[in-house]
Parts: structure tokens; C-alpha cells; sequence
């Protein structure tokens, strides 16, 4: 199999290790707020690889954090008067829905930020030692100068990293592109102790705490979002590598695009407000679709958010549905799937391109339904279809009621909506409590009503 490596900025032939068990870590989500379908985009895209992996024989050992100590969720703690770690504990449990819900399997461990610290001052203790990081006070910074080949998955140098960089009010850097690995305690901010007084650790470096704890001193494949080569990964190899001095940290930098609201915007982003939720796009097109939309596309490529192209891959969900939904048994010649099951794995493995072996699977449904027209059996390619589908997470079963129902309760929405824009309060009362009856739950909020099935 063939990947393009970030680090290289080159396809290469990815090698498993000798025992057969891939370590793969995936940068997870900051938790003051619940995932959106930018997030999903990552995630269906690891899933699959990770699906393909499991698929070709191999055993994947898959990390994936939860930053729980972080600038805006420490912000929202204290604007709603709570605990970092009850916002993090509602979202965790959000995420763990919406992944369900699109059929991801989880990792076999999500270790959170919050629960690192050990380590953490562990990795900073040894940069010290080794003379990569710095104190100023109670704050401790990892001294980029210190690694001659600072810079080289992003391809930055650190001439124009300095006269780019800003140094925030109260900072003491050494060096402008220095990064924090540790923030001395700040009134209303969660801390720990440490050897350097109480205080918290920076971004970075809890990735480099799990991932150095849970799969060791190299990782096969380090997966992210495409914004996050720099200054977040970048970050990591020169903090990783210069405390074990182990080379390399990753074998395997694996990059996705990013999902954007319109193309003339950067991504999806809460920062923002630019996002679809995962709820809304599931209580409309599904799991199948949303991830034959994304699919469809290379992984390493920008892909604008379209309703129209969601409508598209849910009637695509439907026609792969459809051809293994009848009794395939029939008279021969058989219908064989050995053409398309060759194009498909031949389109994996040439750096991961879904889009031409998703191609092989319409192909192959279509041939399966020609075939059972004209009495052919097809129980074969039936099963073929079924198993190949399942390396894209695809479930092909019958829709839940609520994404049957939708465009009936969009048009009552609508419908409700316009009762009370004409005054008509009596009228959309009851239209809202019939909807309830239903199981339908209407919110209005300043964009719009929004409704979802259930309590």
C-alpha cells in the first residue's frame, strides 16, 4: 500500500511492522463544545483507513485524546461557572454518541489531557535535562533552536517563524518561535503541581505524553487535520524526538483536507460559527451518506460542505442498498465479483483512494442488478458488495423512521414557522404539541427552528 507521507511530501510504500500490529495515534477533539461534521470528516477518514488496515490482515492499535485542558474550554468554564471537567465530561459523552451514530468504531483508548499530568512533567523534566527546555518564571518553554531540523514537516524555517511570531504580554521567551510546555497557575485557571510550582501543561505536549504512553517510541501513522501540520504536529516531533532521541517519532504523517462551509472560506471551524452539526446532517441524509460524500473525494483535499451532493450520496446509499436486498439466487453464469473486488483494493491501496473504489462498488451493485434481472445468480457478488462495504462503514439497512420522516417534518417546520410570522400563535401551538405527540422536538433559536426526533 502506498501513502503520502506529510513528512516527505511523497507517496511511499507503506510497510506494517514485523509483528503485524500498527500503532496509529489520531489527533482528537478540544472538548468546550460538541463535534461538527468538519470533525466527522477526520474521523469517518481514519475509521476507514483503519477498517482497510484491519481488512488486509493487520491488527491496529488506535489512540485517539481528548484535550480537556485548553484556552477556550478553560474560557467557557469560567464564563458559565463550572468545571473544565464537567463541560468535558458532557461532550466526551456527545462524541461518543455521534460516533456511533456514523458507525466509527472507537479507539481502544482515549486518553484525556487532565489525566496525563505525571507524564507530562516526566517528558518536561527530561527536555530540561537535556537541555531543549527553559524556565521564566513558572513558565517553561521548549527551546526550538536546540533541534537542528526544527521545521520540516511544515517546510518552515525558523528565520520566518521568528518574524512571524508574536510574543503575548508577560511572555520571556528566549526565542519568538519558542512554545509553551508548561503555563505557571493563573487566577480562575485549573492547575497541578509541579516541580516548578502549580500550573498546566501547554497544547502540545500532551499528545507526546499519550502517545509516548500508550503505543511507545514510534508510531507507524499520526493522523490529523491538515491544519494542524503546524504549529500543533510540527510541535510534537521536536519535543518527542529530542526526549527520547528515538527517529523517527512517526513513520507515517497522514494528512485530511478540510470541509468548509463555502469555497471561499479556510474550513469548518467552531472559532468561527461556520458549522453543520453532526445531528443536523444525520437527522437529514444519515450515516451512509455523509460518509459516501466524503469518500467521494481524496483524503488529502479540500471538500466544500453540499446539500445537493449529500441528496446525491444518500440515493447512493440507496442503490447499494437495493442490490442486496433481494434473494440472489438464480441460474447460471454467476455474476463474479473478482473484476470490481480487484479495482477496489487496487484503489486503496494506491494512497488511499476512495473515490475510485467506492467507483467499483456502484459498478459492482449496478452488475448485480442486471444480473438478477436476467436470473443470473448473484449471492456471490452480493456477499462481495456487502464485505467491501463494510471497509467504508457502510451499514446499507433500511433508514431509521426520523430520516424517512424528514422532509415531512422540514415542510411542518416550515409550516409552523410562517403561522407565527403571520400571527397565527394558536395555529403553530398546535401544530408544535402534534409534532410532539410524534416524538418531534422543536427548538427555536435566532438561526432558525431546529427540531430532532426523540425527547
Amino acid at each position: 500500500m502506498k501513502l503520502y507521507n506529510t513528512l516527505s511530501r511523497h507517496q511511499e510504500e507503506f510497510v506494517p511492522p514485523a509483528d503485524g500490529v500498527i500503532k496509529m495515534y489520531v489527533c482528537g477533539p478540544n472538548l468546550y463544545g460538541p463535534c461538527h461534521v468538519g470533525h466527522a470528516m477526520s474521523y469517518i477518514i481514519f475509521d476507514v483507513l483503519r477498517r482497510y488496515l484491519e481488512f488486509s490482515g493487520y491488527q491496529v492499535k488506535h489512540v485517539q485524546n481528548f484535550t480537556d485542558i485548553e484556552d477556550n474550554i478553560i474560557r467557557r468554564a469560567q464564563e458559565e461557572n463550572t468545571t473544565i471537567d464537567a463541560i468535558a465530561t458532557e461532550n466526551i459523552g456527545r462524541f461518543y454518541q455521534d460516533m456511533d451514530a456514523l458507525n466509527i468504531r472507537r479507539a481502544h483508548v482515549y486518553p484525556r489531557a487532565s489525566q496525563e499530568i505525571p507524564g507530562i512533567i516526566q517528558i518536561i523534566e527530561g527536555l530540561i535535562t537535556g537541555g531543549h527546555a527553559y524556565q521564566v518564571n513558572g513558565d517553561l518553554y521548549y527551546r526550538v533552536r536546540s533541534k537542528e531540523d526544527y521545521g520540516r514537516l511544515s517546510g518552515r524555517d525558523l528565520d520566518s517563524l521568528r518574524a512571524g511570531t508574536r510574543i503575548e504580554p508577560g511572555e520571556a521567551k528566549e526565542d519568538p518561535a519558542d512554545f509553551a510546555l508548561w503555563k505557571g497557575a493563573k487566577p480562575g485557571e485549573p492547575s497541578w503541581d509541579s516541580p516548578w510550582g502549580p500550573g498546566r501543561p501547554g497544547w502540545h505536549i500532551e499528545c507526546s505524553a499519550m502517545s509516548l504512553r500508550y503505543l511507545g517510541g514510534t508510531v507507524d501513522i499520526h493522523g490529523g487535520g491538515l491544519d494542524l501540520v503546524f504549529p500543533h504536529h510540527e510541535n510534537e516531533i521536536a519535543q518527542t524526538e529530542a526526549y527520547t532521541n528515538v527517529r523517527p517519532f512517526v513513520r507515517f504523517w497522514v494528512h485530511n483536507g478540510l470541509l468548509r462551509l463555502h469555497e471561499d472560506e479556510e474550513k469548518m471551524t467552531r472559532h468561527l460559527g461556520n458549522l453543520i452539526s453532526i445531528d443536523e446532517v444525520m437527522r437529514t441524509y444519515g450515516a451512509d451518506a455523509l460518509r459516501i460524500f466524503i469518500l467521494g473525494s481524496s483524503y488529502r483535499g479540500p471538500l466544500t460542505y453540499s446539500g445537493e451532493i449529500l441528496e446525491g450520496a444518500k440515493r447512493g446509499a440507496e442503490r447499494l442498498r437495493g442490490a442486496l436486498s433481494f434473494d440472489g439466487s438464480g441460474k447460471e453464469p454467476t455474476v463474479d465479483p473478482a473484476p470490481y473486488r480487484a479495482r477496489f483494493l487496487e484503489s486503496m491501496e494506491m494512497d488511499f483512494n476512495t473515490a475510485g473504489a467506492l467507483a467499483a462498488l456502484f459498478d459492482l451493485a449496478r452488475e448485480i442488478n442486471r444480473g438478477h434481472d436476467e436470473g443470473r445468480e448473484v449471492t456471490a457478488a452480493q456477499d462481495s458488495l456487502r464485505e467491501l462495504s463494510g471497509v467504508f462503514g457502510l451499514a446499507l439497512q433500511d433508514p431509521p423512521a426520523d430520516l424517512v420522516a424528514a422532509p415531512f417534518i422540514e415542510l411542518l417546520v416550515e409550516l409552523r414557522d410562517r403561522l407565527r410570522a403571520e400571527k397565527h400563535y394558536d395555529l403553530s401551538d398546535s401544530l408544535r404539541g402534534r409534532l410532539s405527540e410524534l416524538g418531534v422536538t422543536l427548538e427555536d433559536t435566532a438561526e432558525g427552528t431546529r427540531w430532532r426526533y426523540g425527547g
